[in-house]
Parts: structure tokens; C-alpha cells; sequence
């Protein structure tokens, strides 16, 4: 087919559906999407609600359990040794479809039946991490998500295979990291999509450099301070000045830093060498995947995001995971050799395929509408039904969902082809992921037929206000540990942890002055956004896309002109 222009349901703008999406999607059997791709991924997002977290009691055994849902959901909640377990049978929770109402409608009937794990995690590879989401793997670790294979590793986002660390984002393959975006390393702390550096704080952009501070596009150095060269011993003494150990001259030092690396150029695009045909922002060992943001090691792929685990390949619109999976189209939370999953989140496991608007299923085969099922067959609306009736009255269904879609209040239509109705999301748009990426306010959400929760006051009484937070780790004494302390930021009151506690001794830097919270917002300011815009090279005048906007500081060239100038 030829390229077609659109209007989005939702932003009510034009967007693009090229050739090559017309072919996949005649591949997948599907029609074409009737949202843009960033209101596709903004609506996906506010399905997953990664950390925002409350204590209630299990549904079924009645112990306490730490959970992504909140008493106001009204929804079932098990705790993870009971959702995975044989204590209760997911056949006993379905419908019989009604073709007299819209099919959505069913869904979220169903939603309210149904039994809910009260976290997204592959529970029996945990040990001792029990405040963990969409992770498996882990070892020790508190606070992190969207992790996979970590030890000893807290307050954290998209890490995977990493050791004793902490506030990370993007970080995978590495050990004793601190306050790193976008990173590998060892002993690396405070630095921006750097590789393979060791024994170095604030550097950007910077490939196999050791002890090294403060640098920008550095390739294979030592001792650099500012980009500049010192002997070994001049570099120590120096590095001694800064006094790393004291929270207020960090907060000095990150000025300097950012004010330095303004001087010097970025290249439009986060990737590295072994990328063909990408686009988009922050894409690295790919192929063939264009409009693709954190996301590495897939092939043939276009609007994917968060995709961490090779391989992942034949994928349009799949936000987070891989690890095996192929031919997808508009889901989240999908991987561990899933195939041809469509319009679903949280589908995983060998054994599934043919999954289509499916919610929190785990190796199901050939199911459509159904919630919270493990190992199942030929089901809708989590009914079992023989392969014959199955198929008939899944037909029957697309048929219907033409003839009688649901509309959403705002008038919003949902026939076959799109993903789930932002009304089936088991999360407010505040508690979901969205707000990380689309900030809005409480009166913008609402405008948009949209849900929001007012934020839980905390009861903890703070006992150390930000003022009164020890400056130095070498002032701070193990008591702090039995503190409540307050955040600089947000007020929030919060703790520092033994884990913690430990580690920054270890690097030698003071306790945080700020929550968990307003530390992993503070990072997602530092990345760049999941939006291009149409730029010229600062150097060559050469046009491009990219994610740094025309209005920021920053000098930004062209791959041609980077490489000439950095390598």
C-alpha cells in the first residue's frame, strides 16, 4: 500500500503510516492503528505503574504484601506466593460473551473477578527482593525496577546484569556504579552515556577512560581532569580538592560540570557503532529499527521502547522486555519467547503465543480478552472453549467490535486493531508510568476522560528535616539508619537503608538529601525525551531528527561531523 496521512483519535494531529508498516501490519493479520505513535505509547504506559507501591493485605491468605495496586481499585489482589501457587484455579473466573454489549465492557468486568498478582516479577528468581517490579533475577535488591539479573543493586530503572550500585537508569554489564544515566563501567559515578569507564566522576559521552573527572568526549584516557591532561600524581592530588565526600560541594560541582559540558558538542543521536538503519534516541547494537527509544539488541522494529533483553525481533509498538520475543504489535510488558501477541500487557513465558487483548497471561496459547491466566488454551474472556469454538467466536467478536465498539467518555471509539481502552487500565494516570514522560496536571488529566488519585499523605514523623542532614559520610554515624529523614525536594519523608547505607560509605559520598522519588525524576530530567524534533548539523548545516529540541543549549552535530571532531 501506499503511505497514508491520518488524523490521531486522541491528539486530534496527523500522523504517517508508511509502506513498510502497512506490510507488517498485513503480516500480524491486524488493521492499522487509529492513534499516533507518542499518544500509542503514551497509552501503553499508563497501563504499567512501575513504582508507585502500597501495603494492603492478600486477598487470600491474608498477609501483609507490597503492591502496584491500591485498596481504591477495588481489584483482587494476591500476594506472590499465592498467585503463583496452586492454592486457587484461574478457570473458576470467567464470562460468557454477551455480543449484546460492547466487548471492552466485558473486559473490565472480568478485571473485577479476577485475581491480580500483587507485583509484575518472576517471584521465584528473587532472593531477598521483595520491593522489586517487571523484574526477575535479582538478588538483595530494594527499589528497582525493570530490572533483570541484578545483585545488591537499589533505586534503580533499566538495569540489567549489574552489581552494588545505585541510583542508575540505563545501566547494564556493570559494578559499583553510582548516579549513572545511559552507562557501563566500573567504579563510574555521575556520568552520561559513557562506556566501558572505570575510577571516574562526571564524564559525558566518554569510551574506555580511567580516573578521569569532569570530562566530554573522551576516547581511551587517563587522568584527564576538564579535559585535561595531568600526571597520575597531579590527578590525585587534584581529585582530592573536590571533595567528593560532602553532599553541598557536590551539588557545586554538578554546576561546574554541566556548565563545562555546554561547550562542547553531542551527537544527535545516542547509538553506537554497531547500528544499522536506526532512529530515534538511545538505541544501541540494533538493526533495522527506526522511532525506538532505550532499547538495544532488536531487530526489525519501529516504535518499541524499554527493550532491554536480546533478542527481540518483528516487533511494532512493544514497550519493554525482548528476551525471545518476535511478532508483536501494541503491547507492554511482553518477552521470554512470547510470539505473536497483539494489543495485550504482561504476557510471558516459553509457550506463549497467539494472545490477543490479553492482561497479566503467562504461556497461554490462542486466548483473546482474557485476565490473569496461567497455561491456558482456546479461551475468551477466560472461558475454555474446544479449538473450533474458539476460533468461530473470535471471529464473531472482531465482527461485533466493528459493528458495536466502546466508546471511552471523552468519545474515543475502540474497534479491533488498537490496544486496550484506557479505561481497562488498573492505574490512574498519576500512579502509571505516563507521568514520567507526559507530565501533566490533575485538571489536564481529567479533561482527558483520564484518572487521577490523590497522592497518600505519609504518617512517618520525620526526625531529621533536609537542613539537618549530615553533609559529609564522614560525619554521618550509623544512627542515621533509625532516622526519618525529610527530602529537600519533595518534603517526603524517607529512610536510608543498611544496603545503602553501605555502599555510599563504600564510594565515599554523603547520604542523599533527597527521596527516592525525586532522585529518579531528577535523572529522567537529565535524558533526553521520546520526541524528534526536525534539527540542522551546528557544523555542516547537514538536516536530521532528533531529541534534543531547537531550543536547548546544548551544540549538537552530526553523526559525520561528531565522529570527525571526537574519534
Amino acid at each position: 500500500m501506499e503511505q497514508e496521512i491520518k488524523l490521531c483519535q486522541n491528539c486530534k494531529k496527523d500522523f504517517t503510516i508508511e509502506p513498510q508498516d502497512f506490510d507488517f501490519y498485513e503480516k500480524m493479520k491486524v488493521p492499522a492503528p487509529t492513534f499516533c505513535p507518542e499518544c500509542r505509547f503514551q497509552r501503553r504506559i499508563m497501563f504499567r505503574n512501575e513504582r508507585t507501591l502500597y501495603k494492603r493485605k492478600c486477598d487470600l491468605c491474608g498477609k501483609d504484601v507490597v503492591t502496584i495496586f491500591s485498596l481504591d481499585s477495588k481489584l483482587i489482589v494476591y500476594c506472590q506466593s499465592c498467585w503463583w501457587s496452586d492454592k486457587w484455579d484461574d478457570g473458576e473466573y470467567f464470562l460468557d460473551y454477551n455480543p449484546e454489549k460492547p466487548f471492552f465492557e466485558q473486559m473490565i468486568e472480568l478485571q473485577k473477578k479476577t485475581p491480580h498478582m500483587a507485583l509484575v516479577s518472576e517471584y521465584a528468581t528473587l532472593i531477598n527482593s521483595d520491593y522489586v517490579n517487571h523484574a526477575g533475577g535479582l538478588k538483595n535488591c530494594y527499589l528497582i525496577f525493570n530490572a533483570d539479573f541484578c545483585e545488591n543493586v537499589l533505586y534503580s530503572t533499566v538495569v540489567v546484569r549489574v552489581k552494588d550500585s545505585l541510583d542508575c537508569h540505563m545501566v547494564g554489564e556493570s559494578e559499583l556504579m553510582y548516579e549513572d544515566i545511559d552507562s557501563t563501567g566500573y567504579k563510574l559515578f555521575f556520568s552520561e552515556s559513557c562506556t566501558k569507564c572505570s575510577e571516574s566522576y562526571f564524564l559525558k559521552s566518554c569510551i574506555g577512560c580511567d580516573n578521569c573527572f569532569g570530562c566530554i568526549n573522551l576516547r581511551n584516557k587517563k587522568y584527564c581532569i576538564f579535559n585535561q591532561q595531568f600526571t597520575r600524581e597531579e590527578y590525585f592530588e587534584k581529585i582530592k580538592e573536590y571533595k567528593l565526600n560532602s553532599h553541598s560541594e557536590l551539588l557545586k560541582i554538578r554546576k561546574i560540570v554541566d556548565d563545562f559540558w555546554l561547550k562542547y558538542p553531542n551527537k544527535f543521536m545516542h547509538k553506537d557503532a554497531q547500528c544499522v538503519n536506526v532512529s530515534g534516541e538511545y538505541v544501541f547494537r540494533a538493526k533495522n529499527a527506526l522511532n525506538c527509544y532505550q532499547a538495544r539488541e532488536l531487530e526489525d522494529a519501529r516504535y518499541c521502547q524499554f527493550i532491554t533483553m536480546p533478542p527481540a525481533k518483528d516487533i511494532y509498538d512493544l514497550t519493554e522486555w525482548g528476551m525471545g520475543v518476535q511478532r508483536v504489535v501494541d503491547v507492554t510488558g511482553v518477552g521470554d519467547g512470547a510470539d505473536m501477541v497483539k494489543f495485550s500487557m504482561n504476557a510471558w513465558h516459553q509457550g506463549t503465543m497467539e494472545v490477543e487483548y490479553g492482561m497479566y497471561n503467562i504461556s497461554c496459547q490462542n486466548v483473546f480478552g482474557c485476565i490473569n491466566q496461567k497455561k491456558k488454551q482456546y479461551s475468551i474472556l477466560n472461558k475454555k472453549y474446544s479449538s473450533e469454538e474458539y476460533f468461530a467466536l473470535r471471529a464473531q467478536i472482531i465482527e461485533d467490535m466493528e459493528k458495536n465498539p466502546y466508546v471511552d467518555s471523552v468519545g474515543r471509539i475502540w474497534h479491533y486493531g488498537d490496544f486496550l481502552p484506557y479505561d481497562l487500565s488498573p492505574f490512574t494516570y498519576n500512579e502509571s508510568q505516563a507521568i514520567q514522560y507526559y507530565p501533566l496536571s490533575k485538571e489536564e488529566i481529567l479533561k482527558k476522560g483520564w484518572t487521577w488519585r490523590e497522592p497518600v499523605t505519609s504518617s512517618h514523623v520525620i526526625t531529621i528535616p533536609a537542613n539537618k542532614i549530615p553533609d559529609n559520610i564522614n560525619e554521618t554515624q550509623d544512627s542515621i539508619l533509625r532516622e526519618i529523614l525529610g527530602c529537600d525536594l519533595c518534603g517526603k519523608a524517607f529512610k536510608i537503608t543498611s544496603a545503602e547505607f553501605a555502599l555510599l560509605k563504600r564510594f565515599g559520598f554523603s547520604v542523599p538529601h533527597f527521596c527516592s522519588d525525586c532522585r529518579h525524576m531528577e535523572r529522567i530530567k537529565r535524558i533526553n525525551p521520546p520526541k524528534l524534533w526536525n534539527r540542522n548539523c551546528a557544523k555542516c548545516n547537514t538536516a536530521f531528527q532528533t531529541s534534543y529540541a531547537p531550543d536547548r543549549p546544548e551544540i549538537v552535530y552530526c553523526e559525520g561531523c561528531y565522529n570527525n571532531e571526537v574519534n
